[in-house]
Formats: C-alpha cells, structure tokens, sequence
C-alpha cells in the first residue's frame, strides 16, 4: 500500500490506522526528515514500513519509486494519492507559479502514480485507488483559487478513471474532505497580507463545528477503500454545501461573494510567498486555534 505525502497530516494518521490494521506500507514525501520520523513511529506498530524521498511532480521519480517498491516490497495493491499543497490569499497576488504548483501536486502528480500502478494492478486482476480530493474541487472558494482550480481538475480525472478501470477490478475512489484538523496551516503557503490571511485560515481549520478529526476522516476513507465507494463527502456540511450548489449555484457564488468581500485585501507584501509558521501572530495564536497547534505537534507537521 502506497501513501503519497505520507509523512504527515491525514497521510500519516492514515498510515497509522492501516499499520494497526496490519497493512504493509510505503509512504513518501520530499523531505527526508520528516519521512524518518514517520518511519520510526510506524515501524514501532510493528508493520513492515518502507520511506522513499520523493517529488511525485517528477514522473521519472515517480517511476523509480513504484520500480523500488515492487522490487523490495512487491506488488502495489492499494494507491492512496493524498499529497496536497494550500496557497491562500488573493487572486491578484497569485503568480502562474501558484497555479502550476497546484496543478503539478493534484493533477499530474496523481496521473504519474496512477499510470504506473495501473498496469500492474490489470495485470493481478485487481486494485484500489483512492484520490483525496476536496470540498473545494466542488465549489470554488475565495483566497484559494490554484487549490480549487487543481482539485477540480483532479475531481474530473479520478471520476473518469472510477468508470473505465471498474471493469477491470480496479475500483478508483474519490475523497471529498471539508477542513480537517490535521494541523496543516503551519505549511500552507499565504500571500497578500499574511498574517491576517494565515489567522483567518487556521481559525477555518480549527473549529469543531465546521471541521472534521484526522483520525475520522482516515477511518472513513479507510471504509471507502475497503467498500470500492466510487466517492466519499466526508462531512455532513460538506455534503450539504454540495446539495446547495447543486440546485442553487447562482446563490452560493453570492455568499462567497460576500465571504471575499470580508477578507483581507492584498496590502502592502503583494505576491510575496510565507509559510504559515512564518506568519504566526497574536491573531493566528489563541484558544480557537490551539486545536490545530496540537494536531501539528502530533501529525509530525
């Protein structure tokens, strides 16, 4: 089993519910560091755990790493492509950097990976594949627009390849997650005003009634998986968000609308790129936000 971005975040809380279950696992990611340090967590479980450095926007590191597995682990038999970047902030502060990086990471990094198992998985007669695509592949939201423009694309790729590899027993699932408490926002990327862009964005990320746990959304997409689900929404406001768009788009383009409208214009750093830990302050950093401070300490983020 294969988790792209694997390291940390949903990736990791992932792997951790699939080692209890007793699965053999790959996990990669770019930075080294943090792989050893999943590595070492995920081997103490006792399942077998292999950590390969990777830049899954490369297809030729792609193929060297799915060539490694089979032959030092064996046949790849589920695919898991949950590798993801966030850049926030306003439309005019985005370069064509932002959009090819959104594109390359949820895009063509997923259609590398899948082109190389494919083969492979028609050839044993059978395969899992699971995309996590997002909330906002569905409905486009403000200050986010490479990340929902990328996860459209990516919602268009995994539901066609769900209908023509299903009759090959390779069952493509599609993951709809809304806000999840993984403790990302210290690694997005903001632009315009940061700081006030990084508050706004962790908030979002950190309330209970408007987010979902790492931990539930793996086990529910870990029920996916082990079902063939052709696509999963995994919260109830994600599901309804959808159902409103669906029969009332016009509506809810106004209520983004009016959503931009209250957030923080571009000021004066304009197209200057931050992580989000670089643009921590008195507002990023109170009791709203400290849910996502202890999942980032736990998730290895």
């Amino acid at each position: 089993m294969l988790i792209t971005g694997g390291s940390r975040g949903l990736g990791l809380v992932m792997a951790r519910q699939l080692a209890q279950k007793g699965a053999r696992l790959v996990i990669c990611a770019r930075s080294e560091d943090q792989l050893e340090r999943a590595r070492h967590e995920l081997s103490a479980l006792g399942t077998p755990v292999m950590a390969i450095p990777c830049d899954i926007t490369d297809r030729h590191q792609v193929q060297g790493m799915i060539n490694q597995i089979r032959s030092q682990f064996g046949a790849i038999d589920v695919l898991i492509n949950n590798a993801g970047v966030i850049q926030v902030g306003p439309v005019e502060t985005m370069n064509l950097a932002e959009y090819e990086e959104a594109m390359n990471t949820h895009f063509w990094a997923p259609l590398y990976t899948m082109l190389a198992v494919i083969p492979h998985m028609k050839q044993r007669g059978h395969g899992r594949i699971v995309n996590v695509s997002s909330v906002g592949g569905k409905i486009a939201l403000p200050h986010m627009v490479p990340y929902s423009a990328s996860k459209f694309a990516l919602m268009g790729l995994s539901e066609g390849m769900h209908s023509e590899l299903k009759k090959d027993n390779i069952l493509v699932t599609t993951v709809v997650p809304n806000l999840t408490r993984t403790g990302s926002p210290k690694n997005v990327t903001v632009k315009g005003d940061h700081q006030a862009e990084y508050a706004w964005f962790k908030i979002a990320d950190s309330l209970p009634l408007f987010t979902q746990s790492a931990e539930s959304a793996a086990s529910r997409i870990i029920t996916a998986i082990e079902q063939g689900e052709a696509e999963v929404t995994l919260t109830f406001s994600g599901k309804l968000a959808e159902v409103i768009h669906g029969v009332a788009p016009g509506f809810v383009a106004d209520v983004l609308g009016f959503i931009n409208d209250m957030l923080p214009e571009a000021g004066p750093h304009g197209t200057e790129r931050y992580k989000g830990y670089e643009a921590e302050s008195a507002r990023s950093r109170n009791i709203f936000t400290k849910s996502s401070d202890q999942a980032a300490s736990r998730n290895n983020e």
